[in-house]
């Protein structure tokens, strides 16, 4: 049986800081497309691409970011969203895709902004699955300032024990692989680079002023997020993604992968309730 996705790991040195980065790809002739995955998350969040008829023959690469999963970092302190980008452009020129479709969740979706911003040109399209562009979507890493702790291991312990008992769709599953997903030392320099950029980054003026399509996607347990209808206004395709929280991938990656596939094939307007 041929392998679906190719298994890299690429070395290059960003900030003075080595890295080993883990990455899950495969070739194609159509547009490619770069994943981004969550705080807590790693590459195979978006391994399923290869079993969705609809995105045969695009190329795409999938990563674990610096301080998580199998990704190896020299220097888990000099981790925030600005090394995340240049990370990011680092394994685009390994890969070898110059313009691409992008798509980032949470951490990875702030991650995907900035690069957005800083190369607007070499983007097709920007999915936005929860991705932080207000302060009210801090509500993971604002908890670094919220319950404060003497040392890192606890903090990162008492964050576990909260998300696991979160009343939120798939919050006890994300729990239960944080330790083995995330270093220890990686949880507060990336938790306070997203906060500072969500509270003082203009985030918003950003996405919207983005030149080319972009949706968000949020479950509909987070439809009460305050600029839902203001970003549909400025031409922002919103996904409502059903009996799902912070995590669709987790709750309903069937109905994940049927939107970004709408909408990369520009078939949808607004996914959500009648």
């Amino acid at each position: 049986m041929p392998q679906e996705f190719t298994q890299s790991e690429f070395s290059f040195t960003v900030d003075g800081t080595v890295l080993e980065v883990a990455a899950i790809h495969r070739e194609g002739k159509k547009a490619p497309i770069l994943f981004l995955h969550g705080f807590g998350s790693t590459k195979e969040d978006y391994a399923d691409i290869v079993r969705y008829a609809e995105f045969s023959g695009h190329p795409f690469i999938a990563y674990d970011a610096p301080g998580c999963g199998e990704t190896r970092c020299a220097d888990l302190s000099k981790i925030c969203i600005p090394f995340l980008v240049d990370t990011a452009l680092a394994v685009l020129e390994r890969i070898g895709f110059e313009r691409f479709h992008l798509v980032g969740h949470s951490m990875g979706g702030l991650t995907a902004l900035m690069l957005a911003h800083r190369h607007p040109e070499r983007v097709l399209s920007f999915v936005d699955i929860e991705g932080n562009i207000a302060p009210e979507d801090c509500f993971l890493s604002r908890q670094m300032i919220e319950y404060p702790r003497d040392n890192s291991t606890q903090f990162f312990d008492d964050f576990i024990e909260r998300t696991r008992h979160a009343p939120a769709y798939a919050s006890a599953l994300y729990a239960s692989s944080l330790r083995y997903k995330v270093r220890n030392e990686a949880v507060s320099p990336i938790f306070r680079s997203m906060v500072d950029l969500s509270d003082n980054g203009d985030l918003m003026a950003k996405f919207l002023g983005l030149p080319f399509p972009r949706m968000f996607m949020y479950g509909d347990q987070n439809a009460s997020l305050s600029y839902l209808k203001h970003i549909e206004k400025q031409g922002v395709v919103l996904a409502e993604i059903k009996d799902s929280g912070h995590f669709p991938m987790y709750s309903d990656p069937v109905a994940m992968w049927q939107a970004i596939a709408a909408f990369h094939q520009g078939r949808l307007t607004f996914v959500g309730k009648d």
